[in-house]
Parts: C-alpha cells; structure tokens; sequence
C-alpha cells in the first residue's frame, strides 16, 4: 500500500556541503579597500576567535586596486614562546624558494642565520656586534631591504596577537615613517587576547606616519547574513527563518563556529528539509554544545583510524605542515594520503598553497589536541621532536615545546639554550628569560647544565625586569652557591650576579655583601672585577658618599685596556653618572672624555644613552646651557641613528628642562599629552606626571592637585627614585606651608634632609631643603634652620653647581630674615634673585624678588620702590602663567592701595581649571551613561587614557564622583540638561570625533 508523507524530511548528503560564501561584510571589506587606496595605510582587523577575520582580509585583497599589488601574507602560530620574528621568516620562505637574481646590500648578510636554506644567495655575514639591541636594529634594516628587492607592497598579518615581541617591533618600525620601503599593513588580531603590556597595543594606538590608520572591528551575522551561511553550504537552498534565527542567537553568528555547528548536525544527520527549506528537526537545544570545541570533536570521532591519527599529529605539530604530519602520525604511502584527503574534505584540516595542511581555526586544533590522552600526546611530541631534528634547519623553539610536553628533560635543556640565544641575538630578552626559566625550573637539569643556564638567565635578567623572575632567581643563585660545588670564577661570577639583583629588589646592603665577596673571586677576569666596582659606586643604600667614591676610584684604578672599546666605553659612562649623582666635581672633567661620535652603532647607543643621563644630572647642577646641548646631541643621535625608544626619555627631560627655563608656553599641553600615551615608559610617565602636577601647581586653580603631588611623592619615595629626583615633594610642601600648615612642610621634606645628612649627597636636596628652611624658620626653630643650611652650604662647596647654589642663597636670605631683620634679608634676596636669574630660573627669581619686595615693605624703606618692584613680578608671573602667585602679589599690593589688572602671558594658555578638548570629549560621552571602556571604544582611546582623563575632569570641576561629573559638566554648560531625571545628559554639539 502506498503511504503519502506530508512532510519530505531528506538529511542531506556529506557530498553536498559547500564552502561557506563571504556575506555580511561588505561596508567592511570596502572600508579596507578605501584604506589602502591611501598609502602608507594601517588597516587593524579586530575581532574574535571564528569572527571571520582572515576571510574578510582575503575577500577585501581579491577585489580592487588592492589585489593587483605584491603581497606578503605571515600568520604568526599559536607557540608559547614564539620563534623571534618567525611569521616574518615563514612568509618570505613560502614568498621565494630563492633569492637568485636580487641586489642585495651586505647588511643582508645578516639574515643567514635565519635562512640557511638562503645562505648561497646572501652576502657573507657582517661583522658580529656585541650589543643585541644593535644586533636587532641591524636585522630589521637587512628584512626592510628584503622586502624592498622582493617588490612587496603590502603585508599582512595574521593573529597578531600571537606575534612575538620582535615581529611587533618590526611592524612599529614599518609604521614610524623610518624606512625607505613604503609598504601598506594589515594586521587581524583577537583583542581579548591581547595582554596589558603588549606593543601590539602600542601599534594600534596611532595612525602611520603620514598616512592612515583604519580599526575594523567585527561582531557577529544577524540573522539574514546566518541564513545566507547556511544556504551557501546547502546548494543556495532556503532555511527557515526559525532555524537561522536559533543558529544566530546560539552561536553569537559568529560564523566560525555557524559553519561548525551545520556541518556537524550533517555528520549527525540532524538537519531535514520541510516544504522547501532546510531546518533543524527541533530547535529546543542544540544536541552539541554551542561551542567550536566540542562540534569538533564530534566530527573527529567520525573519521577513520587513520585521519584521526592525521589529525592528532597535525594538532601536536600547532602549525601548518606537509609529510611532516604523516610522519608523526605513523603513516606512510597511499594510506597516509587517504587520510590526509579525508580529514581535508571533512573541513578538520585546509590546505594552503596546495601543499601545506593546517587547522582552520586555531580553536579547532585546541579541541583536538586537549581530547589527546596524556600518554598518548606524550608520545607525538616526542615522535614530532625526532621528526623535526632531521630536518635541514631544525625549529628549535618548536623542539623545545615537544621535547618539554614529551618530559625529555635533556633535549628540553639543549633546545631551550639554543632557543634562547636566538632570541638574545634578536634582543628578545623576555623570550629567552621564559625558555631558559622554565628549563630550570621543569627539566631538572644536570648540575652542569644548571649553573650554565642559571648564569645565562642571571645575564639575561639584566635587560629584561621581572619582580617575580628576579625574587625566584635570587633564591636559585643562594642555592647554587650554597652547594659548594661551583669553581672559584663561577662561584665569583654568579655572587656578582646576585649581588647586583639584590641591588636592583632594592636590598643594597645583602647586594652589597654579594658583591664584595664575589670581587676577590674574579680577579683574572677584569670586565666582571670593572663591572663589580662599578656596581659598588653606584648610589644607593643611604651610605656615605665617600664609600661610593672609594669604590669609583678603584674602578678608575682599573687596567682595562684589554677590555673591548665599547664595553670600556660603557664603563666609562657608567663612572661619569654615579660621580654627577653623587655631586663630585670631577665628574665633569670626566664627561668631558667622552666622545661626541663613535665608529660603531653600539658606541653610538651608549653615546646617546650618556648624553641623555648627563643632560639629566646637569639640570641637577643648574648647568642648563649643559643640558640643553646634552639632550638635543641625544635626540640627534636617537632619530638618526635608530634609537627611536630613546625618544620618549629625551622629550620628558626637555619638557623638565622648558619648566625650569620658564618656557612655560604651550608646557602643560605638551606634557599632558605624554601622560596620556600607553606605550610610554614607565619611568618616563612618573616624570612627565610629575612636571605636569607641577605645572598645574604654579599655574593654578590648586583643586585637586594636593592629592596628585602626595601620590607622586608616594611612588617617588616607593620607587626610591634617587638618580632624577622629582619636585613633587618640595612643590606640595610649600604649598603646605603657604596654607599655613608648616608641620606638614616639614613631614614632607624630613627624610630627604636626614638621608643629604647622611650620605653628604645634597645636589638632589636643593629643592626640599629651601621649602624646610623657610618652615623651620615660621616654627621658631632659626638654630635648626641655621645648621641645615650650613651643612647644606658645605654639602655643595667646590661644585660649579649654579642651581643648589642659587637654592642656598635663597635659604640664606631666609635666615637672615628671621635673625638679622627684614631690610638686610631684602639685600640678600636681591643676591638670590639675580643668582636664579643667571640660570636662568625665571618663575624662581621671581618668587625670590616678591621676597624682596615683602622685606622692604616690611622694613618700611622706600615703599614705592618696594611697590613698584613688586608690581613688576606681578606682571612677570602673570605672563608666564604662574596664576595663583601673581594673585598672591596682587592681594599684597591691593592691600598697600595699589589696583592690579590680572594679565596674561602672550602665545597659548593652559588649560587651567578648563577642560582640555580630550577631556571635554570624554565628559560628555560619560554623561551618557557609558563606562570607561565603552568611552574608550567611541573615542577610539585606551581604557586607562580614559580613566586618567574622567579623573583629570573630576579635578578639574571639583567633584569625586561620575555622577557628581556628569551633574557639574551640565551645570557648566558642558552639556545639555535633561528634560527629566529619568534620562541621562545628551552629548551638545556633534558627537565625539573619533582620533
């Protein structure tokens, strides 16, 4: 009998499921497009795992002027310790199986160790340099080059997020203007991946240099989008609504993980047509989770024997593969290709360039190889291990993973070292600190091996900061040297490690034993004896200054003629800037053996960095004339010669030495704009903080700034910054003792007097000690004040230091005030005034002649000299914007019946108490409602820049809340009162702009 079914409920075949078709991404894919039209671009593609990153890039580049240009395509593998610029070295191998034919320069020599496969078709090796910072500049120069005689055009990369920090660092340099090659960059990344101090952060943070900057942000399909997906994959048959609409919402639409879901309810035979379209049998849940994992797996346990072991193998290996994988896997022949074949057409692994085998996502690849039993990965990673020994050219950084994974604690050690000299060539300190630690602390290495690799990791800690590494590395060089089974110079070089590690965890008197015990122990070995006595110079530790210059002394002592010239040179500078820190005259003279030019890049850096230190310490001295010419040889040298991370040093110390020198005009922008950049050096940031809290000190309003001056007080004191002291401690205090509150004055300036005390070193104190002298004398306490400023006086006796010794007349002119009378005190402040002014120090001459001015009218003689004098630094002060004193002078000579006019200086004003145009942006976006992080996406601005511009406003209008921010921004006009309570601010004006 013949039945009539109303419903044809088909499962489709696995034959009949099609690639997915590019939909849902046209406006960005032509937004890439017109990007790159406009050269030099930086296109950023920004989304999450499966989002369909790297489809979107391929569709945007097959259409349009785009795809008729030269391109490079490096995908940086998901390693955890990434081969140093290893997607770089993988794009160009698959780019060109030769460099027959191109003209290169002999900087390409360098890239031999990187290409051997090349080395017939490179210029022989350039001499090796010492430095590894150089070693790094001089091999991106050599791959610039490369990618210029190869024609490339544009490159893109993939996954940036798993790029080591040498391949950022390319890319920035591509980015900085700094290079011959105009080459066009697209980079995709996953940002939740992206960790806080990444450069990749620091690369996305602004445009290229005189070109573009594009962000593409992708989110998931809507539902119609979901439905074309499926359709694509099922003939261009219709789905129904439902089921796409249950797809999308299951799977976030990200497509990724829509093609995984479809293809496995394939596999399941769970997909059926009715009336037409294709649709899910039911749609209550999905029978596998909704996530790419496990639809993966359900799919691999479908496969034969043999694709599965394919499979698993090529999850071992993490990367892209040929035969390699078939090795691994065991198999050979005809059923290592039909299993290849067969995990290829179920979409577990692609092919590229018709012969590499990879996994289409990296999730994919993870679902597989976390399914792995123990034992049975164990046993891949070794297999993969000897697999990749045989090759040519060995991927150590691969082996080091497999043989770790597979606990061959040998091989894991021998690997790891090889590794880690790579990356020290490269400067990628951070890497080899990783490989070399987790060697020590997993492989259980034989003693030998132990104090090799413990004292390379000990060399490496000197360029790369790890709290945590160093604390843990202190304890292993105790216990390697607790164990009585070191040689006399090993046991010397390591104590000298230790000592200096201690010293830099800022436990200077341990250090300081470690390194005198390790002195003896090294001397047939006269660079690790310099080095040591140079350590032992070093202020730090609150000893006399005589100690440290005991130990300066023999380090000069030192015959270090065999020691090569740029480490001499090293040592060299290194004297210079603990004698200016200690305020040794000789110093100078020593400064001035130190050359304006060198032969070698390394020299030049080491060149630059002293001139940079030495530009510091001047300011120190009051020796502006000095500095200046210091840092501008500095910069000079940074920009020609490459040393761009230099920069950010130099332009805070400028910006310090414009303050001192009253070029105030425009400062405070300037100096703001520092404090906003992510990607700013720690230590640079606290010193731009701190000239711009100033800064706002003496330009006034004062609301809000106290707290900003007690917390870099704060951190100044935590960080035992010592070197290039900062002024936030001095400036609070004397606006303590302007308020009236002197006990306060003198808390703060308490511990700087008794550590100058103590270790005679009074060139960094000038600053408190004037605000303490002026606070002792309110209190009463003229004998206290008296024998601070003696000691002060013969502190800085026999230094041509004009600035400390401007600060003692300044403190002398004090004393005499409290003991002598107003009228002689106004000589004496006449005497300090013309000293500031000599530096010159303009904002501090000044606030020496309102003493003056004070005095005399005090002394009741030629009150109309007084008043004219007086009338003269308020008009001075106004124009150079120090605010709140040309009111205090104003108030002065009101009250002596003399009208005043606030005046402002000519050119730019600061900001004041006024929100600057990047703070206004931020205050009316949060006056909408958004936080921090939604702000940062609108404006297109870092959360923490953000954050320090919502507490900036806060400040600014005198309030602690976001509430209480959104409320004062409308009560200023900043933005639209509501119609009710109900609905937040609206933004006036046109919305934010994005830059």
């Amino acid at each position: 009998m013949a039945v009539s079914l109303p419903l044809e409920r088909r499962p489709v075949e696995s034959a009949a499921v099609r690639a997915p078709v590019f939909v849902g991404r046209e406006r960005e894919a032509e937004a890439i497009r017109r990007a790159l039209a406009a050269t030099p671009a930086l296109v950023l593609v920004e989304g999450e795992a499966g989002i369909g990153k790297s489809r979107l890039v391929r569709e945007a580049l097959a259409s349009g002027p785009a795809g008729r240009r030269t391109s490079l395509v490096a995908t940086c593998p998901p390693y955890r310790e990434s081969l140093t610029l290893g997607p770089v070295m993988d794009a160009l191998r698959r780019a060109r199986s030769t460099l027959a034919g191109l003209r290169l320069s002999a900087l390409a020599g360098v890239l031999r160790p990187l290409f051997p496969e090349w080395a017939v078709s490179l210029p022989p090796p350039p001499e090796p340099v010492a430095d590894a910072t150089v070693a790094r500049h001089r091999l991106f120069r050599a791959l610039l080059e490369l990618l210029g005689a190869l024609g490339v055009e544009l490159l893109v990369v993939d996954d940036a997020h798993w790029a080591d920090d040498a391949t950022l660092e390319f890319l920035l340099l591509l980015t900085s203007g700094q290079r011959d090659v105009t080459l066009d960059l697209v980079v995709t990344y996953r940002p939740e991946e992206v960790s806080a101090g990444s450069l990749l952060r620091r690369l996305a943070a602004r445009p290229p240099a005189g070109g573009r900057l594009e962000r593409v942000t992708l989110g998931g399909l809507d539902v119609a989008a979901t439905a074309s997906v499926v359709s694509s994959m099922l003939d261009n048959q219709p789905v129904s609504e439902a089921f796409a609409r249950f797809l999308q919402e299951t799977t976030g639409g990200v497509p990724l993980a829509v093609e995984e879901s479809v293809r496995l309810m394939i596999d399941r035979a769970d997909l059926v047509r009715q009336d037409g379209e294709w649709m899910r049998r039911e749609l209550v849940e999905l029978h596998v989770p909704p996530t790419v994992r496990d639809s993966v797996l359900e799919r691999l346990e479908r496969l034969s024997s043999d694709a599965a072991r394919a499979v698993r193998a090529a999850a071992v290996l993490a990367e892209a593969a040929d035969r390699t994988i078939s090795e691994v896997a065991g198999l050979a022949g005809p059923p290592a290709g039909a299993a290849l074949s067969e995990a290829v057409a179920r979409g577990l692994l692609i092919e590229e360039d018709h012969r590499w085998l990879g996994f289409r996502h990296a999730l994919v690849r993870k679902a597989v190889y976390e399914a792995i039993p123990g034992p049975e990965r164990r046993r891949l990673h070794l297999r993969a291990g000897e697999v990749l020994e045989q090759l040519a050219a060995p991927p150590v950084t691969q082996l080091v993973r497999h043989f770790r994974e597979a606990n061959d604690t040998v091989r894991w050690c021998r690997y790891a070292e090889q590794a880690a000299e790579l990356a020290i060539e490269s400067t990628d300190y951070r890497t080899a600190a990783c490989l070399l630690h987790d060697a020590l602390a997993g492989a259980d290495p034989a003693p030998a091996d132990e104090i090799r690799l413990t004292r390379r990791l000990a060399e490496v800690t000197r360029f790369y900061r790890d709290i945590r590494l160093e604390r843990e590395l202190v304890g292993r060089l105790r216990r390697l040297l607790a164990s009585g089974r070191l040689a006399p110079a090993e046991e010397g070089e390591l104590r000298s490690r230790l000592g200096w590690l201690l010293m830099v965890l800022r436990d200077f008197p341990a250090g300081r034993a470690e390194l005198e015990r390790a002195l003896p122990l090294l001397a047939d070995r006269p660079l690790e004896t310099a080095r040591v006595l140079a350590r032992l110079g070093w202020p730090g530790g609150g000893l006399p200054a005589s100690t440290y210059l005991r130990w300066l002394r023999r380090a000069a002592e030192l015959d270090v003629s065999g020691i090569p010239a740029a480490e001499r040179l090293a040592l060299l500078f290194n004297r210079v800037s603990a004698l200016l820190q200690l305020g040794d005259q000789s110093g100078w003279s020593l400064a001035a053996e130190l050359p304006d030019a060198a032969p070698t890049l390394q020299e030049r850096l080491c060149v630059a960095v002293s001139n940079i230190n030495i530009g510091a310490f001047a300011m120190s001295w009051g020796r502006f004339d000095e500095s200046r010419h210091r840092l501008a040889r500095a910069r000079e040298l940074a920009e020609v010669d490459g040393f761009g991370w230099l920069l950010d040093y130099i332009l805070v110390l400028q910006a310090r030495l414009d303050w001192f020198t009253g070029a105030w005009a425009g400062l405070l922008d300037r100096v703001a704009a520092l404090t906003e950049r992510d990607d700013l050096h720690p230590d640079a940031q606290l010193e731009a903080r701190d000239i711009a809290a100033v800064l706002r000190a003496d330009c006034g309003p004062r609301r809000g700034v106290a707290d900003e001056l007690r917390a870099l007080a704060e951190e100044a004191r935590r960080r035992d910054v010592l070197d290039r002291p900062l002024m936030s401690a001095a400036r609070l205090a004397r606006m303590r003792l302007e308020a009236g509150d002197p006990a306060e004055a003198l808390r703060l300036t308490e511990e700087t007097a008794r550590m100058a005390a103590a270790t005679g070193i009074w060139l960094q104190a000038a600053e408190p000690v004037r605000v303490r002298t002026r606070a002792l004398v309110s209190v009463g306490q003229a004998d206290e004040a008296a024998r601070l400023v003696s000691a002060f006086g013969k502190g800085i006796s026999g230094r041509d230091a004009p600035g400390p010794r401007a600060a003692l007349a300044t403190c002398r002119a004090t004393l005499l005030e409290a003991t002598a009378g107003p009228l002689r005190a106004a000589g004496a402040f006449g005497r300090a005034a013309a000293a500031w002014e000599r530096l010159p120090r303009p904002y501090d001459a000044l606030l020496a002649r309102e003493d003056q001015g004070r005095c005399l009218l005090a002394a009741g003689r030629d009150d109309e000299a007084a008043i004219t004098l007086l009338t003269q630094v308020f008009h001075e002060l106004s124009r150079l914007g120090a605010r709140h004193d040309a009111e205090r002078v104003a108030e002065r000579l009101r009250a002596h019946g003399v009208e005043v006019r606030r005046e402002w200086r000519r050119g730019r004003r600061g900001y004041g108490n006024q929100l600057s145009p990047r703070e206004l942006e931020v205050v009316r976006v949060l006056a909408t409602g958004r936080t921090n992080r939604e702000i940062a996406e609108i404006l297109s601005r870092s959360p923490k820049t953000v954050a320090w511009q919502v507490n900036s406003a806060m400040r600014k209008l005198g309030v602690t809340t976001r509430t209480g921010l959104a409320v004062a921004a409308v009560e200023a006009g900043l933005v639209d009162r509501p119609d009710s309570t109900s609905n937040p601010p609206s933004v006036t004006g046109p919305p934010p702009s994005k830059h």
